[in-house]
Parts: structure tokens; sequence; C-alpha cells
């Protein structure tokens, strides 16, 4: 087989369209974002940035937001997610277009309005549940899963009216498999492995991913340590998952979604939270991640492996594109509200 497509000579990505769909910095609103140039060295085109998780109500997130957003807005090499064509037309200026996730639902606050207002400032995925129990549903270790609420119901079809994706990662069993049932559009793992590589609580199972598939969505594979193997971040750990799930749902299903966090000494906060972190995130050692400088190391890898160009550079970000061209929907565009009540 032939392979002509690999990283270039200055490290960066040579895939028409680079997508990293989770990242996080410090969900703070006094947090400097410069730092994400790195994926604009990397040759990134899109980078999705988390702006809020479980401790995070609306307020918290809403000042996240506005002070992140206006960083982009004032910053020549960045520029904030709209349409696609515009993100299309950022990139040929050779700016990094920058868009934000949520990774549970509490910040809504319980209101289901705040859905549109998250995805007017630039929100265009959003996780049902992180870890723990929500109104919405359960996480992947919650002591229990009974499925998604009718509100989490309720958050799917507003999700899918207004243009959000709808992401499960993070989500128990049950809540994932049941927000997969219940989306019209396709939904996303935006950062999540595969278990039957690496037995974690974290990870999904196979019939998690082929029902994310069945919906025309992608799985997004990490770059922590400790989803991919013994803490290895080696570019052959990721190209591992990246293997199994494409042998498994197709090139067409699989992308990447590294969940690189800038900030350790933040994250080790943040695993203190015994509320949302089970014991085995705190084993005395730093949890390693993929950086954005290993991304175009394994564009090469997966060309080395054997891999059409074509198929490479839809793991690297064309499948994600393809979803956003799908899901996303200009404001002019939403139709009005239905009668959502949950049943």
């Amino acid at each position: 087989m032939t392979v002509t497509q690999t990283a270039d000579d200055a490290g960066r990505l040579t895939s028409p369209f680079g997508w990293e769909q989770h990242c996080c910095l410090p969900v703070q609103a006094e947090c400097d974002i410069a730092p994400l140039r790195r994926y604009l060295d990397a040759g990134v085109s899109y980078l999705s940035v988390n702006v809020g998780f479980a401790p995070h109500d609306i307020d918290a997130s809403m000042r996240v937001l506005g002070s992140w957003r206006r960083q982009v807005l004032l910053s020549s090499e960045f520029a904030l997610v709209s349409t696609v064509e515009k993100m299309l037309a950022a990139q040929q200026q050779g700016r990094l277009v920058v868009g934000f996730d949520l990774e549970d639902t509490n910040p809504l606050g319980g209101e289901i309005g705040m859905i549109q207002a998250y995805y007017d400032l630039g929100v265009r995925s959003m996780l049902m549940t992180y870890n723990g129990q929500n109104l919405a549903g359960f996480g992947c270790h919650a002591p229990q899963d009974t499925g998604l609420t009718s509100f989490g119901r309720a958050v799917v079809e507003e999700m899918n009216r207004v243009g959000m994706v709808v992401d499960v990662s993070h989500c128990g069993y049950r809540t994932s498999m049941d927000a997969l049932e219940r989306t019209a559009s396709p939904a996303i793992f935006s950062h999540s492995n595969m278990r039957s590589v690496w037995d974690h609580e974290r990870n999904i199972r196979d019939d998690q991913a082929r029902a994310c598939a069945a919906t025309g969505g992608v799985i997004g594979i990490n770059g922590v340590g400790i989803f991919l193997g013994d803490n290895d971040i080696s570019v052959a750990a990721m190209a591992r998952h990246i293997d199994y799930a494409v042998e498994l749902v197709g090139p067409q299903h699989v992308g990447i979604g590294t969940d690189f966090v800038f900030d350790t000494d933040d994250l080790s906060l943040e695993l203190a939270n015994a509320q949302i972190f089970p014991a085995s995130y705190r084993s005395g050692r730093q949890v390693d991640f993929f950086p954005p400088e290993q991304l175009a190391p394994l564009e090469a890898e997966l060309a080395d492996r054997g891999y059409p160009a074509a198929d490479i550079a839809a793991i690297m970000g064309g499948n994600f594109l393809r979803v956003a061209r799908q899901v996303w929907k200009p404001a002019a565009s939403i139709n009005q509200p239905t009668d959502n009540r949950g049943e």
C-alpha cells in the first residue's frame, strides 16, 4: 500500500484539516489562553477548549466564556468559532479556530434555555455527565446508572434543535447508550479510549463505540496516560487505540480528542476532589498527557502502519469536520422550540 501523506519537516500536521476535539486550560476567567498557540504551531485548524464541568454553575461558566471569547477576538492568531464556512476561511488565513465545550450539564443550572445561550457564545458540544450523577443522568464512576433522566432526554432534544453536538464521554454505560439512542443527530465520544485495549472504567466498550458510529458520529481517541495504558503517552499507545477503533467501526468514525491539560498543578488540585474523582486518580504520581507536538508524529505513525492518506486525513480532522457540517446550525436557521417534556 502506497502512502504519500506524512508529517512535514517542521513538525506540523499535513492533513487538510487538523481537529482537536478537547483540551483543558485552568477553568478560570483570569486564565491566559495564549498557550493554545501550541496547537496552531502543530498545524491544528480547529480546537475545542473546555469552559466548564461538574463543579461549575452558570455564573462561573459565563465568566470564563466572556473572558476567553474576548481574548480570542483580540488575537490576530485565533478566530472565534461560528459557521463551518467561516472556519475554513480562517484556516486559509493561517489562524487557529477556537470553539468551546462543556464537560457536564451542571453549567445549565437546570435550565434548558441555556443550551441556546451557550451555543450562541461558541459552545459546540456538551457532555451529559462528568463521572458522577447529575440532573441528566449518571457518569462512568457513579455507583449506579439507570440511564438518562427526563431532563437528560429533553437536553438531548434541545441540543439537536440548536445544533450543539451531543457528547457522551465520561458518561455511564446506560446513560451513554440512552443518549445515543435518543439523538437525531450524529453524537460523539469527544475523548474516550477503547476498553478492550486498556481496561479502565473511563474507557468505552465495543458496543458503545458501535452505537456512536451508528448515529454517524465519531470516537475521539484521548491522550491521557492512565486511559491509554500504564500512564503511557507514546505515539504507539495512541495508535493502538486508533487501530482497534478503526477495525471496530471504520476509519470514518475515529478522530482525535487528546484531553491535553496545559496546567498539571491545576489538575492536581482538581483530582483532590473525591466527590468527582475516584481514589485511582490519586495514585501519587503525575498523570501524563499526549501533547500537541506529538500529533504530527502520530500522523506519520499511521502512515507507517499502512493507513491510506484519505483515512489519515479523516482521523486527524476530517471526521469531526463532517459532524460539524451535519450538526452545527447558524442562528438564523434554528427552528422554533418544540414541546419537549422528556417523555
